[in-house]
C-alpha cells in the first residue's frame, strides 16, 4: 500500500532521484507523500540535519528544489491506516530530537501501549500516527544504549541495536526505513510488508518495489522477513531481526525490461487497460506456455485444490470453480484469502493451493498461503509481477504477462487469469484445442466489443444512470462472479453502491431493494442457467427495476441491451469486459479519475 524509496551515495540530488522513486510507486495509491534530506554540516552548523517536506494529497509535479542538496534522502507516500489524511500524518516523521526520522509500510498492532509508556518517559507527539511511536521508541532504546556502551559502541552500531530491538517489539506485518542526522547509513526491518535492496556503484538504494529500482540498478536483494540491513553508500550488511548474526544477502540479477507506462492516446490507463486486453487474450490463446502442463499435473495429482485471492482475484477464483466444473468435471475449493486461514485443517501434504494475485504483495493471500506450506501444502502462484512475495514463495509460478497495470482498478490481470484458468481446465480435461480457440473467439469478440459503436451504446446507458445511487448486479452459474466483479468495478470507480448477487438470492432479501428506476443489470449467458437468471430479471422488472441486459440475444424484459457475443465459457472474458466499461465511463461522467479511485490502494499490504 505506501510507497518506500531511499537512496544513499555520492549524487547530491538524492531529493530528485527520492521524488521520482515515488512517482514511479504511485500505481500503489495513496493520499499524502513526504521526502526526508539529510543536510551535511555547514560553516554555520556543526551538526548535519534532516529536513522535511511533506504534504496530502499526489504528489504531482511538486517542486522538491527548496530541499537541501543532500547525498542522502528517503521518500514514502502514505495510505491513512492511523489517523486522518493530513500533512501532520504524512511521512516521514522524526522523533524529539530531530535528527532520527522515520518511513513505514504496515501497521503497529500494540502502537497505543507503547506510545502510554513513551508519554511516561517524556515524549510528546504531534500526529496521530502509529510510525511516531515507532521513531520515538527507536529514539528511548538509543538513549538507553548510549547510557551503557557509548564509551565502547560507535553511533552507528548503537542505532543497529535500537532498531533491531524496537522493531522486535512491533507486532503486525511491517517495514521501516531509519536515518540518522548523525550517520551516514540507512537501517531497515522488515516482517511482512515489501523492501527491496538495490545495489549501485558506490550508492545504494532501497524499495517497497523492485521495479521501482530498474533505472538505477538491476542488482537487487529482497528481504526477508525478520531480517534487518545497515546500508551505506559503499555497503550493505544484512541481519537477524532475532539476534546480533551477520546474514549473507542474496543479490539477483534482474532481467526484467524496464517498462514506461504511458497513456498514449488514451484519457486514463484504466481505459487503456481495459482495451490492452484484446491483445492479451489473444495471445495467451496462441501461446506455447510449458507452465500449463506443469501446473495441470499438479492439479490432477492433488488431492485437493485450494484457490485464494482476494478482491478482484477473490472473484477470478470464484469464477474456477465453475470453470474446472464446467470443463474438467472436477471440484475445486475456493476462499476468500483473509478466510483461508480458518479452513486449514483440511490441507495436507498433499493438498495444492493455487494462490491469486495481481501484485503478488497481497498480505492476506501471503498469510494464507505461509500457513498452508507449514502444512506441507504445494503452492502455485497466477501472479502479474515478477520478483514479487508472491512469486518467490510458490514452488511453480504461472505468470500472467498481461503487462503493467497502473491504475489503481484492476482490469486485465481478471481477463488474463480466467484465460489462464479456462486453458488448464480445457488441459486436464483432454481439450486443450478447444479452449484456445474459445479464447482466440473471445479476443475476437473483445475487438467487436472496443469499436465505437459498441462503446457509444454503452456510455448512451452511462447517460441514463450515472446519477443514481444504488445499482445491482446479477447472474448464475459462471455469471455469478461476473456480477460480483462488475459490481466491484462499478463502485471502485464510480464510488455508485454497486452489489452483485446470484440471481437465485433476489427472493432471500435483495429483492426488497429493488424500487422504481434502480438500476438492475443480468447477466445472461447461453447456457442451462439462461431461463432462471431470465425469471430474476423479470421479478426485478416487477418492482419497478430498470433492466440491463448483458447477453448474446435480447428479449423484450430489457429496458437497455449491451450485446456479447456466445463463445461458450469463454463469453465471461468479454462479459465482464461490458462490466469494465461501465465502470469507466460512470467515473468519467461523475467527474472523478478512475485511475486513482479515494481510499483505495493497488498493493494491499496491511490487514
Amino acid at each position: 500500500m505506501c510507497g518506500i524509496f531511499g537512496y544513499i551515495g555520492k549524487k547530491y540530488d538524492s531529493a530528485k532521484i527520492v521524488f521520482n522513486g515515488l512517482k514511479t510507486l504511485e500505481y500503489r495509491g495513496y493520499d499524502s507523500w513526504g521526502i526526508a534530506a539529510v543536510a551535511k554540516k555547514t560553516s554555520s552548523s556543526n551538526q548535519a540535519t534532516i529536513i522535511i517536506k511533506k504534504k496530502a494529497g499526489k504528489i504531482g509535479d511538486a517542486n522538491v528544489s527548496d530541499l537541501p542538496r543532500s547525498t542522502i534522502s528517503l521518500g514514502h507516500t502514505r495510505w491513512a491506516t492511523h489517523g486522518g489524511v493530513t500533512d501532520i500524518n504524512a511521512h516521514p516523521h522524526l522523533d524529539c530530537t530531530g535528527t532520527l526520522a522515520i518511513i513505514h509500510n504496515g501497521i503497529i498492532e500494540n502502537y497505543d501501549e507503547i506510545k502510554r509508556e513513551l508519554v511516561d518517559f517524556g515524549h510528546r507527539f504531534i500526529s496521530e500516527t502509529d510510525t511516531e511511536v515507532a521513531i520515538h521508541l527507536i529514539e528511548e532504546t538509543l538513549k538507553k544504549l548510549q547510557k551503557r556502551y557509548s564509551a565502547t559502541k560507535t553511533h552507528d552500531e548503537l542505532l543497529t541495536e535500537a532498531v533491531r530491538k524496537s522493531f522486535n517489539r512491533f507486532i503486525g506485518s511491517n517495514a521501516i526505513i531509519v536515518v540518522s542526522a548523525k550517520s551516514e547509513v540507512f537501517l531497515a526491518a522488515k516482517n511482512g510488508s515489501p523492501l527491496v535492496v538495490g545495489k549501485g556503484d558506490g550508492e545504494n538504494f532501497l524499495a517497497s518495489d523492485a521495479h521501482a529500482l530498474l533505472p538505477y540498478t538491476r542488482t537487487v536483494h529482497f528481504m526477508e522477513d525478520e531480517t534487518l540491513v545497515k546500508v551505506a553508500k559503499d555497503s550493505i550488511s544484512l541481519y537477524a531481526l532475532s539476534s546480533t548474526r551477520a546474514k549473507i544477502p542474496h543479490f539477483t540479477h534482474l532481467s526484467w525490461k524496464e517498462t514506461v507506462t504511458r497513456k498514449g492516446n488514451y484519457p486514463h490507463f484504466m481505459l487503456k487497460e481495459i482495451v490492452e486486453q484484446k491483445d492479451i487474450i489473444g495471445r495467451i490463446a496462441i501461446e506455447n506456455n510449458p507452465k500449463i502442463a506443469t501446473v495441470s499435473q499438479a492439479i490432477i495429482k492433488s488431492y485437493g485444490t485450494y484457490i485464494v485471492g482476494c478482491g478482484t482475484a477473490a472473484y477470478a477464483g470464484l469464477a474456477a470453480t465453475y470453470i474446472f466444473s464446467k470443463i474438467a468435471k472436477r471440484h475445486i475449493n475456493f476462499a476468500v484469502g483473509s478466510e483461508f486461514s480458518y479452513l486449514l485443517d483440511f490441507l495436507s501434504p498433499k493438498s495444492l493451493v493455487i494462490a491469486l494475485s495481481q501484485s503478488g504483495e497481497t498480505i492476506d493471500v501471503l498469510d494464507a498461503v505461509k500457513k498452508a506450506k507449514e502444512k506441507g501444502a504445494k503452492l502455485i502462484a497466477m501472479v502479474n509481477v515478477m520478483g514479487s512475495t508472491l512469486y518467490r514463495m510458490a514452488d511453480e509460478v504461472l505468470l500472467l504477462g498481461a503487462g503493467t497495470e497502473t491504475a489503481v482498478v484492476s482490469t486485465k490481470a481478471f481477463t488474463a487469469k480466467l484465460a489462464y484458468l479456462i486453458l488448464l481446465a480445457s488441459k486436464i480435461a483432454g481439450y486443450e484445442d478447444e479452449g484456445r480457440n474459445a479464447l482466440k473467439k473471445a479476443a475476437l469478440v473483445l475487438r467487436r466489443i472496443f469499436e465505437p459503436d459498441s462503446t457509444r451504446n454503452i456510455r448512451r446507458l452511462v447517460d441514463t444512470i450515472y446519477r443514481k445511487e444504488h445499482l445491482y448486479v446479477i447472474g448464475r452459474g459462471i455469471s455469478y462472479p461476473l456480477a460480483l466483479e462488475t459490481a466491484l468495478k462499478i463502485k471502485e470507480a464510480s464510488y455508485i453502491h454497486a452489489e452483485g448477487f446470484a440471481a437465485g438470492e433476489l427472493k432471500h432479501g435483495v429483492i426488497a431493494l429493488i424500487e422504481k428506476g434502480t438500476p438492475c443489470i443480468a447477466y445472461l449467458a447461453n447456457d442451462e442457467t439462461y431461463g432462471a437468471n431470465l425469471a430474476g430479471a423479470m421479478e426485478m422488472k416487477a418492482r419497478g427495476g430498470y433492466i440491463i441486459g448483458v447477453s448474446y440475444k435480447p428479449h423484450e424484459v430489457f429496458d437497455y441491451y449491451i450485446p456479447v457475443d456466445d463463445v461458450g465459457i469463454a463469453t465471461s472474458i468479454p462479459a465482464v469486459t461490458i462490466g469494465q466499461l461501465l465502470g469507466y465511463y460512470l467515473a468519467v461522467k461523475r467527474g472523478l479519475d478512475p485511475d486513482k479511485p479515494r481510499n483505495l490502494a493497488k498493493s494491499v499490504t496491511v490487514k
